[in-house]
């Protein structure tokens, strides 16, 4: 991951970290290396990590675990979350396979549970190839973007019983960040 790739990732996390309570346990769905725990630090008490492929560089801390496995199924039953975190993720996900995300994600989630995802504009695909082009970006799996839109966030999410605490645009307006909670 080259250092542009990894600024924006920092800066994705600590705008979701804004909506995750002291002391939660805190499913990272798409974990990557375990930056959101390394971000987080002492802020949450404990977190699961989910990522479909291996990691060989790990660095959740000593609080979190990593799980590699596809969600929800890498999840036990009966194990429940304060907050779960999508960061960059959802736009590789149909939408059919969506939809049962976010029932899981209610399934998972303690009452008033969070879920906090971060969705690129779809524009954001050219300027990742450029930017890919000129070297200045590695551009994760940018191939696997199937033209989400992130309006359709809340309409899936909320059609399973989550409310749309906050919706907010960053990073140049060229990312989204959705916030939906558990009643």
């Amino acid at each position: 991951m080259k250092v542009t790739d990894r600024a924006l990732q920092v800066w994705r996390i600590r705008r979701a970290l804004r909506w995750v309570r002291p002391g939660d346990h805190v499913l990272d769905v798409g974990c990557s290396d375990g930056a959101l725990f390394r971000v987080a630090g002492a802020r949450i008490a404990s977190g699961v990590g989910v990522d479909l492929l291996e990691s060989a560089d790990w660095r959740g801390g000593a609080h979190a675990v990593r799980r590699t496995g596809t969600f929800p199924a890498a999840i036990p039953a009966g194990e429940t979350f304060d907050a779960i975190t999508m960061l960059a993720v959802v736009e590789h996900v149909e939408e059919p396979e969506l939809k049962e995300w976010a029932h899981e994600c209610v399934r998972l989630l303690r009452p008033g549970g969070r879920v906090i995802i971060t969705v690129p504009s779809p524009a954001v695909d050219t300027i990742l190839h450029v930017a890919m082009r000129l070297r200045l970006l590695d551009g994760m799996e940018t191939h696997q973007h199937h033209g989400f839109d992130p309006s359709r966030v809340p309409e899936l999410f909320g059609a399973a019983g989550l409310r749309l605490e906050a919706s907010k645009r960053f990073q140049l307006g060229f990312n989204n960040l959705f916030v939906l909670t558990l009643p």
